[in-house]
């Protein structure tokens, strides 16, 4: 079987990510900078600073030259590698053999895989598609050697799938840096006239090597496959998993505790060794006529307490059903989070001398009961728009940097779309006498506002909101807000009520 390698070419992998956590800066111009031999150095810059002249490997301070208002961003350290990991093991879906091409790209070998997708098209199409989703600007190619699909994915511009046998033709209109070569001695083959790899590639070996070194003709020939190319896939990382088979089949409550107590022993000790704690288990109990038990937990803060995890599961163990008994057991933690020391000695606390521990305690304990997708928290997010000026918080632990806005009124609940009502005003800039919502008219007793509210603009186009606070005659009131100017035929629509 012959083989075939794809090369993938983040173009922006570090502010595309960057973006992902700060969709605010999407039109901004921003750089990733890291601290080297006592200057910030640019490691990244966005699609409107590179417009601006500004890219990587710039001092930060030559930038700022150039464009004052330019924001900067510190990167840390590695985070490109972790990363590219990351990425890595995601695109173990389509081959299992998925290898680290640093700074910005992956190698993956496809060879016996591509007929799952009904052919390479289909395959490309389908890893590009879902890496763009995910908000990532991507370039790849297919071709039989790791050279020419990494040549074509960043300097092609005809087609990416090069068939078998056909490098030569897809390489030779490329320029010298397609193969991969050093800053120098492209330098050097641009001043002898080597602008395009077919002006060289039938030159003898021996001549390329005396000018221009070992690297040239190497490189030229792994492209055209004359020379094999090593790849080393990455190891993923191992699951956090833990088995226990069973001499005799397991029937009774007190024979899965004990199975259970040995499983978590074990999985703690490996999460201790790792500095980590899990926020999520699910215990797996195989039973002799192949039927799948299933208990699931989630907890509010990361631990590997032995005593508190067991707690929770044994509030779920009940309703395991071992039938003739159980052969294998699986605890698994899907989700993990790092725990530091400090966190870790909360739970060896007398019960009531530390609040946070009572009340992750009370919330895990909830969660089990009635799902842990049944408990939220919410923190305040730095924006304009009132849905958006909360987000969901993760874990017990996250502390919020902006505080609760208190100086105006806020609905105690809050639609998460605004929904359209009738109105009746006696004058259009008036709040209104009287509203239909849901088929039900409410008359107006008291009312107060406006407040004007203005479009986030640097985000999305559209009109400002003026809302008022409404009371109507069974002493309900409301959040109400007139869209756009009222000499314009404006809409009304409700977006929260209060207490």
């Amino acid at each position: 079987m012959e083989k075939r390698f794809i090369s993938i070419w983040f173009s922006h992998l570090t502010t595309d990510w960057f973006l992902l956590l700060r969709p605010e800066l999407q039109e901004a111009s921003f750089v990733l900078a890291a601290p080297e031999r006592g200057r910030m150095l640019i490691k990244a810059s966005s699609t409107p600073a590179k417009a601006l002249g500004i890219s990587a490997g710039m001092v930060v301070a030559d930038a700022r030259a150039i464009f004052p208002a330019l924001q900067v961003f510190e990167q840390e350290p590695e985070s490109s590698t972790k990363l590219l990991f990351a990425l890595a093991e995601y695109c173990i879906r389509y081959t299992p053999v998925v290898a680290l091409d640093p700074p910005d790209g992956l190698i993956l070998e496809v060879s016996g895989c591509t007929h799952l997708w009904a052919g390479e098209r289909l395959y490309l199409e389908d890893i590009t598609k879902r890496l763009k989703s995910s908000g990532y600007q991507v370039r790849a190619a297919i071709a039989d050697t790791i050279g020419t699909a990494w040549a074509i994915a960043r300097y092609g511009h005809a087609k990416a799938i090069i068939e078998p046998g056909t490098n030569a033709d897809a390489l030779s209109a490329l320029p010298p840096e397609a193969l991969r070569l050093d800053v120098g001695i492209v330098e050097s083959m641009h001043k002898m006239g080597f602008y395009q790899i077919k002006s060289f590639m039938t030159m003898p070996r021996s001549v390329l090597r005396r000018r221009f070194g070992q690297l040239l003709p190497d490189r030229l020939a792994q492209a055209m496959g004359e020379l094999h190319e090593p790849i080393q896939s990455i190891k993923p990382t191992e699951p956090y998993q833990e088995r226990l088979p069973c001499l005799e089949p397991i029937r009774t409550a007190t024979g899965i505790e004990i199975a259970l107590k040995r499983l978590l022993e074990a999985l703690c000790r490996r999460l201790l060794k790792e500095g980590k704690g899990l926020r999520k288990a699910v215990l797996k109990g195989y039973r002799m006529d192949g039927n799948l038990q299933k208990v699931e937990i989630g907890t509010n803060y990361p631990t590997r307490s032995v005593a508190h995890l067991l707690k929770l599961f044994g509030l779920k163990i009940s309703s395991i059903r071992p039938g003739l008994g159980i052969e294998l057991f699986l605890l698994e933690a899907p989700v993990v989070e790092v725990l530091s020391l400090e966190q870790e000695t909360l739970w060896n606390l007398s019960q009531g001398s530390e609040n946070t521990t009572v009340v992750m305690n009370l919330l895990d304990r909830i969660g089990v009961r009635t799902g842990i997708s049944s408990i939220h928290r919410y923190l305040p997010a730095e924006r304009h728009w009132p849905e958006h000026t909360i987000k969901l918080s993760g874990a017990l632990k996250e502390k919020h940097i902006l505080p609760w806005r208190t100086d105006l009124p806020r609905p105690l609940h809050l639609l998460t779309r605004p929904e359209l009502i009738e109105v009746t005003a006696p004058i259009p800039d008036y709040p209104p006498m009287l509203f239909r919502y849901k088929g039900k008219v409410h008359k107006v007793s008291k009312a107060e506002g406006p407040e004007r509210i203005e479009q986030e603009w640097w985000l999305q186009k559209g009109n400002h909101r003026d809302y008022y606070c409404i009371e109507d005659e069974n002493g309900a009131r409301y959040w109400l807000f007139r869209l756009g100017h009222y000499d314009k035929d404006p809409q009304w629509f409700i977006h929260g009520f209060f207490a």
